[in-house]
């Protein structure tokens, strides 16, 4: 049964913020609010996530938008979370945190993943279309065998971040088809776990059993708990779904549902993904992604190279010791009277280093004097949208069929229009901009009509021509572009490996 006043609520827990949204029967935004998402570390490779603050940042939240939809005569109906995949979040049996949680752009074991064997890569990838790297929860746990052995022992449940936080609200550790299967711990045949991530890294299948048992994003999973409704003014009992991790929700969320649709976002991550038969062989990608729909994936090609390197900027341009940043927005605006190209400034954006380049940092190349802040940013959003184009052009290599229909962008590179003609002309083909604030919170919550049997209309999203960008005057500017970018990104591993070295063995050469 639902009234004009039914609402539903998605929660998106991303590296840098939290959110809280709800939306009516319609898919409209009724509410959000936001809070930074707490982390305890961020070095260069280890960022770990405070998860008791975690938890009470979302009861927060919640508790915030509860208090906003009351005042509005809205009932919410049901709960949905999406967050980052991979990455680890250990608790033990009572589904208290047994150390800080282990974010998804973390890199402290890639030497685990420098010792699996090419063809056993490739094994995973056929079996479950995503391959081994360094955050995938199944070598973070054999970095907690070997460097924590305690938290190892005690950990009686290796969940997501959606799943941790799915746990607070409901007393119940529950994980679902879209996190386990980009964690490549899911053989696409069988749809059931598979030991073959474990095995590559040295771990006994028997570790098979800390995986809760899967479900679909939308099978409910419980009732909101006494404590969680008490801590958000929520009401006790309230479904809670499953849930799917961020990439898909949020291509969800920007109407990315049918085969060969393309959905680029500029997040935290750079995620581009097509959605694609579920079936093997898998597309050759880095991560596949079950979505709701049981017949199709997302394949992805996905790394932390996307707008988290104009956050840097931002947080870079103040004072040093000072709190915050300039707005994104005014550098953008310096960066539109700057043209194509930054007058020869190029910026490789790994500021959070990337899976495939294990040793690459955030790179200015070609700095004089005639450069101002607006050509950093230019480089930076420019370099940004070539190194989707990279990606993007192994997602066409992979074996995936792509859909003649413009490509969807969202995020930060959707709501800034001279970002989105960059994006056009550096990859040659027209995007249309989804507009949509809270694409993850839109997407989860849009699955839950269907999980509490609604009778609802299926979300739409705005597919007007007038959101469509296409190639303009500067694609020819930006196909220089992209082949000078390509010669230095391939020229860089070197220099690379010798800046870490440098930084991880200090001035005197000792680590």
């Amino acid at each position: 049964m639902t009234s004009p006043a039914t609402c539903y609520i998605g929660v998106d827990i991303g590296l840098t913020a939290s959110k809280a949204a709800a939306f009516d029967v319609e898919g409209r935004e009724l509410g959000v609010v936001h809070a930074r998402t707490p982390r305890t570390c961020a070095t260069a490779h280890r960022h770990d996530v405070d998860m008791l603050g975690l938890a009470d940042t979302v009861m927060s939240l919640l508790g915030e938008l509860a208090g906003k939809l009351a005042a509005d005569g809205y009932v919410p109906a049901g709960i949905g979370v999406a967050a980052h995949g991979n990455g680890l979040y250990p608790v033990d049996a009572s589904l208290r945190p047994v150390g800080p949680a282990i974010a998804s752009s973390d890199s402290r074991a890639q030497q685990i993943v420098d010792a699996i064997p090419p063809e056993a890569a490739r094994r995973l990838a056929r079996e479950t279309g995503s391959i081994p790297w360094a955050a995938q929860p199944s070598v973070l746990l054999r970095w907690l065998h070997d460097f924590e052995p305690a938290a190892y022992q005690a950990t009686r449940w290796a969940l997501s971040c959606k799943d941790w936080v799915t746990s607070q609200l409901t007393g119940v550790a529950s994980a679902d088809y879209s996190d386990a299967s980009a964690f490549g711990m899911v053989a696409l045949d069988t749809r059931a776990y598979s030991a073959t991530a474990l095995e590559l890294v040295g771990l006994p299948a028997t570790d098979l059993d800390r995986f809760p048992p899967l479900r679909q994003s939308s099978d409910v999973v419980a009732g909101l708990s006494a404590q969680a409704a008490a801590r958000t003014g929520l009401p006790e009992g309230l479904p809670v779904i499953a849930g799917c991790m961020d990439c898909v929700a949020a291509t969800l969320g920007a109407g990315g549902r049918d085969l060969g649709d393309v959905t680029i976002i500029v997040g935290t991550w750079a995620i581009n993904g097509v959605v694609v038969p579920a079936r093997t062989p898998a597309p050759e990608v880095t991560m596949s992604a079950l979505m709701p729909d049981p017949t199709t994936m997302l394949a992805m090609e996905v790394a932390p190279t996307s707008a988290a390197n104009l956050e840097w900027l931002a947080s870079a341009s103040v004072p040093h010791g000072q709190v915050g940043g300039v707005p994104a927005v005014d550098l953008l605006k310096e960066a539109a009277t700057v043209s194509p190209g930054a007058d020869g400034l190029l910026f490789l954006p790994f500021v959070n280093g990337a899976p495939e380049h294990p040793a690459a940092s955030g790179t200015f190349l070609g700095i004089s004097g005639v450069h101002r802040r607006g050509h950093l940013t230019r480089a930076v959003i420019e370099g940004v949208a070539q190194y989707h184009r990279v990606q993007l052009d192994r997602v066409l290599a992979s074996g995936a069929d792509i859909g003649d229909r413009p490509w969807r962008l969202a995020g930060g590179g959707a709501r800034s229009e001279v970002w989105a003609q960059i994006f056009a002309d550096a990859l040659g083909r027209p995007v249309r901009r989804q507009l949509t604030s809270e694409l993850g919170a839109r997407g989860v919550a849009s699955l839950l009509p269907g999980a509490l049997g609604h009778d609802v209309q299926p979300w739409s999203v705005n597919d007007g021509d007038d959101l469509c960008v296409r190639p303009g005057p500067g694609r020819a500017a930006y196909l220089r572009h992209s082949e000078v970018f390509d010669r230095c990104l391939a020229g860089m591993s070197a220099a690379w490996s010798e800046v870490e070295r440098y930084r991880t063995t200090g001035l005197d050469g000792t680590g």
